[in-house]
């Protein structure tokens, strides 16, 4: 984790705005993103996320598709070039983060990508997958509340694909998803450089 991320999951960081590009690959597209102090991960694909879109099956070709916790949108991008006909919802506390996901989806012409506050995403959208780096660091009752907010809203037969360092609670993680939603069926589809790959089922 970057240590310039002036309290990433902050609204407004208070970190100065200072732009950076950085050279990345996501979904075999090769670009220069625009990151900034203040968001998560601001000099790279952080390690988690590599391991999520390396581990996750294709998306859905269409319907609505969520990255919760987007940070400057390298999973939102990943989900929009690889799932072109359907909607992106990138969503994010933190105004900047969305200002840049804006900023990298312009930059490839992707025009399915809404980032956006949660209050911003339609009370009745349903999703049919949901990829998350999630904000463990918030802390276990934030992270909770984030999780029960969004995870019930997959389709019935739909999979949520969450990337959570072992360190940092994943196996804990994944037993009080267990008895806090029984509409899901949680396993652990992966692990790699010390984190997993949880992969919860909404029971049809």
């Amino acid at each position: 984790m970057a240590s310039d991320n002036g309290h990433y999951f902050s609204a407004h960081p208070s970190t100065e705005l200072k732009l950076k590009e950085i050279q990345v690959t996501l979904a075999g597209r090769s670009f220069s993103a625009t990151t900034a102090g203040g968001v998560f991960s601001p000099d790279r694909v952080d390690a988690g996320t590599q391991v999520l879109l390396a581990n996750t099956p294709a998306p859905p070709p269409g319907g609505n598709l969520l990255d919760v916790g987007c940070g400057w949108g390298p999973i939102s991008i990943a989900l929009a070039l690889l799932s072109p006909h359907a909607t992106v919802w990138a969503v994010d506390v933190n105004e900047r983060a969305l200002d840049l996901v804006r900023a990298n989806a312009e930059k490839l012409g992707l025009d399915n990508i809404n980032a956006v506050l949660p209050s911003d995403v339609p009370d009745e959208l349903e999703f049919m997958t949901i990829w998350s780096n999630p904000p463990i660091r918030v802390g276990k009752d934030e992270l909770h509340n984030l999780l029960q907010k969004w995870l019930p809203r997959l389709d019935p037969g739909s999979d949520a694909w969450l990337v959570v360092q072992r360190n940092l609670g994943s196996d804990s993680l994944q037993r009080w998803l267990e008895g806090a939603l029984p509409t899901l069926s949680v396993t652990r589809a992966a692990t790699n450089k010390g984190y997993r790959v949880l992969r919860a089922r909404q029971k049809a």
